[in-house]
């Protein structure tokens, strides 16, 4: 009897076990940890189902790995392409990040005029005494030309469509190798996503006077979830609809996001920008 009881329990075990295997949210750096909050959110309304949101691979990782059925959801911050969509694959926009500009948090500048910026990041600019800082030398950090991020600074921030950066600068080739190297070098500039998070490790510059999160601020990336259209476990729309609920989106706000919703939010198709 006992060892029909010691069965039915481990029996128990391994089909929870196989109920609550975890769900990978894998690609872009920008708003993995408000993607992470989300999963931890829904974890604890939902104990059975772990959201797990592992390093950056950028969006075109993320894209590939749901396009091989490598995980079932992408978090991207870029529209899909028609050849993507064409594969099959689905997007829905779950919230704006506003594109901070941030420097190392012990340089005492809190604002740049667009003018200054354009002067840092096209290297005419090369010393922080220029702008009413130290004097120490501005060490410019950069994204690759496809980042998401750069992508949306050229088409909001004035003068940056076709501001060429200098070759005086670092590339990093995710958000959190931006951030860190921002965060461990003295003088440092760089650019990202912004979060709440952020601001505990690199010191945020308002532009032209204007915080991230003030209205009228002057660029976001959207980021989306991707998935196939075929091939989305019951659990895993359960977390991309959790993204849509009322508790989910004003925790992205307290995070520093604006959440999508309702007619906003594409599923079909193309990210919405």
């Amino acid at each position: 009897m006992k060892a029909l009881v010691m069965a039915s329990i481990v029996l128990s075990l391994a089909t929870a076990a196989v109920e609550a295997r975890p769900i990978q949210v894998v690609g872009t750096g920008d708003g993995m940890e408000l993607v992470r909050a989300l999963g931890a959110a829904f974890t604890s309304d939902n104990p059975d189902t772990v959201i797990l949101v592992p390093p950056s691979i950028g969006s075109g990782g993320g894209i590939a790995a749901v396009g091989g059925r490598k995980a079932p959801l992408a978090r991207v911050a870029r529209p899909l392409k028609p050849t993507e969509e064409a594969s099959g694959l689905v997007a829905r926009a779950m919230f704006r990040l506003p594109s901070a500009i941030y420097t190392h948090p012990d340089l005492a500048i809190e604002s740049l005029s667009h003018e200054q910026l354009i002067g840092i990041y096209s290297g005419a600019v090369n010393n922080w005494a220029a702008l009413g800082g130290p004097d120490l030398r501005i060490k410019v950090v950069r994204r690759e030309d496809t980042d998401s991020t750069l992508a949306v600074l050229r088409r909001s921030m004035p003068g940056w469509d076709d501001l060429e950066l200098t070759t005086r600068s670092k590339i990093a080739v995710t958000t959190q190798d931006s951030v860190e190297s921002v965060k461990s070098t003295l003088g440092a500039i760089g650019f990202g996503p912004f979060s709440r998070v952020l601001e505990e490790s690199v010191n945020v510059l308002k532009i032209e006077g204007l915080h991230p999160t003030d209205q009228g601020y002057f660029s976001a990336v959207t980021v989306s979830y991707v998935w196939r259209r075929d091939d989305l476990r019951d659990d895993a729309k359960a977390f991309v609809d959790y993204g849509q609920s009322p508790k989910a989106q004003a925790l992205l706000s307290a995070l520093g996001a604006v959440p999508i919703a309702g007619d906003d939010a594409d599923a079909t198709g193309t990210v919405a920008q």
